[in-house]
């Protein structure tokens, strides 16, 4: 496991902006879905226990893998963490979780922003049902790296908790390839959502950190990690 971390000059991409606070009252624990897309995960904390296998983020807590390189994103202004974006195989998933109301999801919502950030750009965005629920492709133009026109390629996921949304971004060639996909989709439903008992007002983001011990192994085996565009994780050229 390698870490990172890199720096953002602002987010404001697609669901983070906050709104008017709303009173939030502390929620009872929770029993794990018997059905619906997160019947797998991701998971509430009170749903599951994390143990010291996982490494805690603060509001995620992500399961290890052999091969998995992870990067916090920084917030260049306030010096925050406000993502984190998993490696693995070749492809990266960006992690982000949100405050949401008590009695509806965001996900609708925020599909909805994604369309219109996307179409303003002169993309495309194409939703279809998968494992997890409805999903989103998005494709941008852009030029390819011989200089032809081609597309940037990204799929969002999105999970309505209890009290908390998670978004998951998966570039690179899984954002396309549904087996080489499999393993990213695991990370995402294998994670732990700490949504905290804080009034939060919703679409703002869940308070993430560097985990115990990553700044001690990122100085003493610095590794390349991942470059994640302010819009979005890095992604896929395809013409």
């Amino acid at each position: 496991m390698a870490f990172g971390r890199s720096k953002k000059k602002n987010q404001n991409d697609g669901g983070e902006p906050a709104t008017e606070a709303s009173a939030l009252s502390e929620e009872t624990t929770q029993q794990a879905p018997e059905s619906g897309p997160r019947r797998n995960g991701p998971f509430d904390d009170s749903e599951q226990d994390a143990g010291t296998d996982y490494l805690d983020l603060g509001a995620l807590k992500i399961r290890p893998r052999e091969g998995l390189q992870l990067r916090l994103e920084i917030e260049e202004k306030s010096q925050r963490v406000v993502a984190v974006t998993l490696d693995f195989g070749g492809s990266n998933l960006q992690l982000q979780a949100f405050a949401a109301p008590k009695s509806e999801g965001l996900w609708d919502e925020i599909r909805t922003q994604i369309a219109s950030s996307v179409g303003s750009q002169g993309g495309t965005v194409q939703e279809f049902e998968g494992p997890m629920g409805t999903e989103v492709v998005a494709k941008l133009p852009a030029q390819t790296s011989d200089g032809q026109k081609g597309y940037r390629v990204a799929r969002f996921l999105g999970i309505d908790g209890p009290r908390w949304f998670l978004r998951g971004v998966i570039g690179g060639p899984a954002a396309l390839d549904r087996a080489k996909a499999a393993d990213l989709e695991e990370l995402f439903r294998s994670t732990i959502v700490v949504r905290g008992t804080q009034p939060l007002p919703p679409k703002d983001l869940l308070q993430l950190k560097m985990p115990k011990g990553a700044a001690e192994q990122q100085a003493a085996a610095p590794q390349p990690g991942l470059s994640v565009p302010e819009r979005g994780p890095e992604i896929t050229e395809i013409r």
